[in-house]
Order: C-alpha cells, then structure tokens, then sequence
C-alpha cells in the first residue's frame, strides 16, 4: 500500500519526505486556503520537492471547465494527477481527461456505486472519505472494502485511494482490505511510529548497555 500525505504545507511535506515513507502528495482547497500564499506558488513548490504522484483539485463545476482547468494544471508537472468532484459533471470531465491521458482522481467519494462510476469513466484514483463516512454514523471502512470486491469482481484498473483518515486504526483497516494507497495528514503520519512497548523496550536496552564494561 502506498503512502501519501494530505497536506499543503511545504514544511511538513518536506520533513515526511524525508523519512523514506511517503509515495506521493495529495492536497485540496481547504489545505491550500490554510497556507495564506497562492496556489500555484504552492504547487510549484510541491512537484519540485516530491517525486510521485501529486493530486491538485479543480474547483470549476462543469465538464468543460474542469476539463479544461485539469488540462493546465497537468501541464505544471509530469507527476500532477488531476482531482476530480464526484459529480456527473466530474465524471464527464474524467472521460475526457482520460482519453488525453491525463490522470485523475475522484474524490468526494462516499458510495461504492459513486466509485463503479468513476470506475468506468476510466478514474486513475477512487477517493472514499472513510473518517467524513464514520463522521455521519456509517462504517467508512465498508465502503473501502465493497470497492476492492466491485473492482476485483470487473478487474477495473482505477487504484482505491482511502482518504479522510483520522487514526492509525484507518491505516490498519485500509491495508487489511486492500486499499492500493492511503493519504493522511502529518499528525498521523507521526502515530504510525509510536508504541509505548517500543519505547520501553528501547530504555531497557540503554540501561542494560550502561552497565556493560567499557574498554
């Protein structure tokens, strides 16, 4: 399962980046808005820093302007994939997008049968919001689960992408039912380290080792 962080702050990008972890970049408005700095600056800067793939989000609402906003964001990098609203608008967009071949990802996903759709407008990435699903009293990690056996049933190639991850536990569940990537922000990025019996079994190794004689 790849591993992306759902971020646009350079800073923490950079510093995942760095541990040898992270796969690709996946943003969206609301963490573009919390930079204060332009978009593009923003983008720029992303591409430059991770190599793999690096999601960036149309905000238009019909085919032909989000076809045509996926197209010259694409431009700004090999490694740009097109995000995509799930609307019958978005989708029509994907078809186009795809067929130029352009990748993309459909995201505000909540629905197994939204993801046949995306599916079969030839979708690069299926975005379901697991935690916004657990959120409104459903198990999103169901949802996760009835895509991997729609698309293994059809062998549709569009790659599962389990997003709006709120804990380690969503990491866990989305590996276990064979999600292709997850993305998550850099809050839990850092949890996936941490076991309280690792640290303690860390101490007893250096205190054991203090009291080896030293040459």
């Amino acid at each position: 399962m790849k591993i992306f962080i759902d971020s646009a702050d350079v800073d923490k990008i950079k510093e995942a980046y760095s541990w040898g972890i992270i796969d690709g970049v996946t943003t969206n408005p609301s963490h573009v808005a919390k930079t204060g700095r332009k978009h593009l600056e923003v983008y720029r800067e992303i591409c430059d820093l991770v190599d793999g793939p690096i999601s960036l989000e149309t905000i238009t609402l019909t085919a032909p302007e989000i076809a045509a906003e996926g197209r010259a964001l694409a431009k700004m990098h090999k490694n740009v994939v097109v995000k995509v609203p799930l609307l019958r608008e978005g989708l029509k967009a994907v078809k186009i997008l795809t067929a130029e071949g352009i990748k993309t990802n459909v995201t505000v996903t909540f629905s197994p049968l939204q993801a046949l759709l995306a599916a079969k407008c030839g979708a690069t990435y299926i975005s379901p919001f697991v935690g916004r699903l657990d959120a409104a009293g459903h198990v999103g990690m169901d949802c996760v689960r009835q895509i991997r056996t729609i698309y293994d049933n059809y062998d549709y190639k569009t790659l599962i992408l389990t997003a709006a991850v709120r804990h380690p536990l969503h990491v866990l569940e989305a590996a276990l039912a064979g999600s292709d990537v997850i993305t998550m922000g850099f809050d839990v990025l850092e949890q996936l380290y941490y076991h309280p019996m690792t640290d303690l079994g860390i101490d007893i190794f250096l205190k054991d080792w203090a009291k080896v004689p030293k040459p």
